[in-house]
């Protein structure tokens, strides 16, 4: 067991992160690397991405993958691939880039409430937020469990409403046995270093629709089509080679590490599952899942709240994360832009106050998780 080696240093040197970048596959990344500097091909639609675009696509079953050079970008271009302007509805409890996707390109992010079990967009709340203004949905498959995909794809088609999904968490997951990356009209994908699944940093647009495919494959390069003819407004989203070349090195381990999750998962469920006032968020076995993330959530029941087990946490470089709080309605420029927004969030509220996320991935071991649960259980059972 891992234990503090004296009263002031804490008990890891080295941090335990959340999201510490799973590496594999150095020797293929080399190869690809020097094949790379070989061609003299760093970038612009070189072999390495449309490879790696073709492999993630295949992978996904979508006939469409636009490489991106990161998943912010991705969620800009779709979004304006999609015609979406005025009003978009998206749920609070998401990471800032997704609302900051749209104000960056002046629409406005309407904030609407999640499900306090799944803690995915709520449609009942996306409806009531609709208005004549709106032009677009925007769900989030967070934790890598599904949105409620079915019933957001009715509203959307009862509004006649672009339905996209920010899919950052989910690569590798599935829904009914249908990958993620095939709903709506398009998915949006991260391959930032923290996900499971990094090209250091990149991301991507898929989908089946063949004209949004090629919009966005447009606009991801200035608009060009061909040489010296741009016939589209666009922008420099493109993945550079090396980055496709780390995707490619570290398909092949795709399994291997959502099983290192999947243990890692059940390490601490299995040491926390009996703890008054925590509760592991759950994955449900008959869905395919990655496993990336480690959510507790913690309740009156608790001796200690959640910004206490945190603080514990981080006093030993265990930097567990009180994702996603506060929420997007209480950050900048938002919590400004629509100071009232609370009054119809009261399960984002909710959630953002009592969810931790815990370190996981291939760079922790079961005798560190040991000690993060014995700690965790110390101070939740304080008296």
């Amino acid at each position: 067991m891992v234990e503090r080696p004296d009263n002031t240093s804490p008990a890891f040197s080295t941090p335990l992160h959340v999201g510490r970048p799973n590496t594999a596959g150095r020797e293929t990344f080399l190869r690809l690397a020097g094949e790379m500097f070989d061609r003299g091909w760093l970038s612009n639609d070189g072999p390495l991405v449309r490879e790696f675009e073709k492999r993630v696509a295949e992978y996904l079953g979508v006939r469409h993958c636009v490489a991106i050079c990161n998943g912010t970008i991705a969620l800009e271009i779709a979004i304006r691939a999609l015609g979406m302007k005025g009003e978009v509805i998206i749920p609070s409890y998401t990471f800032i880039a997704t609302a900051h996707a749209l104000h960056w390109q002046h629409i406005t992010p309407v904030f609407a409430d999640i499900d306090p079990v799944t803690h995915n967009l709520d449609p009942a709340a996306v409806r009531r937020m609709i208005t004549p203004r709106t032009t677009g949905i925007i769900g989030v498959h967070l934790w890598g469990r599904a949105a409620p995909v079915t019933d957001l794809e009715a509203l959307a088609n009862e509004y006649q409403l672009p339905l996209l999904f920010d899919a950052a968490h989910a690569f590798g997951c599935a829904l009914n046995q249908k990958m993620i990356g095939g709903f709506g009209r398009a998915e949006v994908l991260s391959f930032h270093a923290t996900k499971f699944f990094n090209t250091f940093e990149g991301g991507a647009i898929v989908t089946n629709d063949d004209q949004l495919a090629e919009k966005a494959r447009l606009m991801r390069n200035f608009g060009f089509a061909g040489l010296d003819n741009v016939v589209h407004p666009g922008t420099n989203g493109k993945m550079a080679e090396v980055c496709a070349a780390m995707g490619l090195a570290n398909f092949d381990y795709v399994d291997s590490f959502i099983e290192t999750n999947r243990r890692n998962y059940y390490a601490y469920r299995d040491a926390l599952t009996s703890l008054p006032g925590i509760t592991v968020l759950g994955y449900d076995e008959t869905q395919r899942n990655n496993f990336q993330y480690v959510v507790i959530e913690v309740g009156p029941e608790s001796a200690a709240n959640r910004d206490e087990i945190v603080a514990a946490l981080n006093a030993e470089n265990v930097l567990a994360r009180k994702y996603f709080w506060p929420g997007c309605h209480r950050m900048e420029p938002y919590r400004v832009l629509f100071p009232h927004a609370s009054l119809l969030l009261p399960n984002t509220t909710a959630v953002a106050e009592r969810v931790a996320v815990l370190p996981t991935g291939t760079t922790i071991s079961l005798e560190q998780i040991d000690f993060v649960t014995r700690l965790i259980r110390r101070v939740a059972a304080a008296a």
